[in-house]
């Protein structure tokens, strides 16, 4: 039993390793690419047709926000076409319908698009708007973003050549002060905005359509296949097909379109495990095209990383699982060869550090306040491995799931919070994975205890991060849960 459990935690580290050490890699092309900036169009002129699709699902609370905001833009306003892609179910169509009568009465091409099934879900709905829509670009926004202002003029002028068929900006977080929740998500999001979509585009590989935020060349989209609603990512589908047809994106790390992050761990879990689920269930679909192209070696080999980087997590809860006995093992037995190569992968550890280290530093000159809550981000994406451990294997088994949305109440801080928690936009169910992770919490417990027994304080904050995980997210998502009833 002791070599099966030593065996098991070992492929365990090594998987893990091979992706926690990945950051090393994006940090080096970080300083290799740093200079490489995508070029703008210097002689732009604000002349293309432009349709920008707002696609939205019970949305009561952002939606006049969004189409307000996205009304605003500063772009000749016979160029603008608004597609309102409406699939609610409540009163938010009512909603919408005024406001766009409004925005029609003060000379806005702007439509009120409703489809009879929510068929497809989002990408259903942006695909049905793509019929009709007259511009020569589409931009794209979920409900709970705030475009600036100055969006196409910034964005349009990097369309400098035929064959760019995306403009990508960074998303910015409306509301990353309303809580401890709503911060670790921030500095979570910002490795891969800041960091890994930028180096990746500087770098020449692949980089992905972010599902709002961003504005396609409508020829990109059509020549790519169109949206396809087979994965819980569309998104990031749509754009692993353009760019395997030689399309080229660009990604604007320097201009941001600021968002509202989910309030609740209810709602962060149910994100998460969305993107999880749709990112395994495009890695198998996109893939085999990827391997089978002629892109260069490296390319592929980045491709794969960034598809497959979920599979982290079953491996992470295994070693979760697997880390309590092996102080009982180490304790018991001659394995000091075994368990001095053990501290070989602590490097991996260091790795991310440096990673979300490197994403606050870019653009934030408060970083030093945002990198000390990288401890409580670690202990929540370990919190995290048993909800996303089960979107793999859902990904896995080609299980469906309904498109469930990231419920959002246009909350920036906390006076705006009042009556959020008892509407019917969010789930009142306690999921059985939520009691799992209660009970993991108090099994992550005796390794902590029986660290300290054996005095095993190297181990000891490893078994600290995953007792603190399992327990705050499942006390938070208890919390939630009882708030609502």
């Amino acid at each position: 039993m002791d070599e099966i459990v030593l065996i098991s935690y070992f492929i365990s580290l090594v998987i893990l390793f091979i992706f926690g050490s990945h950051g090393f890699i994006m940090l080096y092309y970080h300083n290799k690419y740093n200079s490489n900036n995508p070029k703008e169009k210097k002689d732009f002129v604000p002349d293309k047709k432009v349709t920008i699709q707002l696609p939205m699902y019970n949305e009561k609370f952002v939606v006049e926000r969004l189409i307000n905001s996205v009304c605003e833009i500063d772009y000749p306003k016979h160029l603008i076409e608004i597609q309102v892609l409406d699939d609610s179910t409540d009163e938010t169509s009512l909603l919408v319908a005024q406001l766009v009568a409004n925005k029609q009465e003060q000379g806005f091409d702007i439509q009120h698009i409703r489809r009879e099934s929510r068929q497809g879900y989002k990408a259903g709905a942006l695909k049905e708007g793509l019929k009709i829509a007259k511009g020569d670009y589409v931009a794209i926004f979920d409900a709970d973003f705030v475009p600036k202002k100055d969006f196409l003029t910034k964005t349009l002028k990097y369309f400098n050549d035929d064959k760019i068929g995306l403009v990508q900006t960074r998303w910015e977080h409306l509301n990353e002060d309303f809580s401890l929740l709503t911060k670790v998500q921030a500095l979570a999001l910002d490795g891969h905005f800041v960091i890994e979509q930028s180096v990746r585009n500087k770098a020449g590989f692949f980089i992905q359509f972010n599902g709002t935020g961003g504005i396609w060349k409508k020829a990109c989209i059509e020549d790519a296949g169109n949206w396809e609603a087979d994965t819980l990512t569309e998104d990031m589908d749509l754009s692993y097909r353009a760019q395997l047809k030689g399309w080229k994106f660009v990604y604007l790390k320097d201009f941001t379109t600021p968002s509202e992050l989910p309030l609740d761990m209810s709602a962060f879990k149910a994100q998460q495990f969305r993107w999880t689920k749709g990112a395994i269930e495009t890695a198998k679909k996109i893939l085999p095209m990827v391997w089978k192209s002629n892109q260069p070696l490296r390319v592929k080999l980045q491709s794969t990383f960034q598809l497959t980087n979920n599979f982290a997590f079953p491996f992470a809860l295994s070693a979760a699982i697997l880390n309590v006995p092996l102080i009982f093992i180490k304790n018991s037995g001659p394995h000091d060869t075994f368990f001095n190569l053990m501290s070989v992968f602590v490097l991996a550890f260091f790795s991310t550090f440096l990673f979300y280290l490197y994403s606050q530093k870019d653009v934030y000159a408060d970083w030093r306040k945002k990198i000390a809550l990288f401890p409580l981000f670690m202990a929540g994406s370990m919190g995290l491995t048993v909800n996303n451990t089960r979107a793999v294997m859902e990904g896995l088994m080609n299980r469906k799931s309904e498109f469930v949305r990231t419920p959002k109440f246009k909350v920036i801080n906390k006076t705006d919070a009042d009556g959020v928690s008892n509407n019917n936009y969010v789930s009142k169910k306690v999921e059985a994975s939520v009691y799992i992770e209660l009970m993991l919490s108090v099994y992550c417990f005796v390794g902590v205890a029986a660290s300290i027994y054996f005095m095993e304080f190297a181990s000891l904050p490893f078994h600290l991060l995953f007792f603190i995980g399992f327990s705050v997210v499942s006390f938070l998502s208890l919390k939630t849960a009882h708030a609502k009833k």
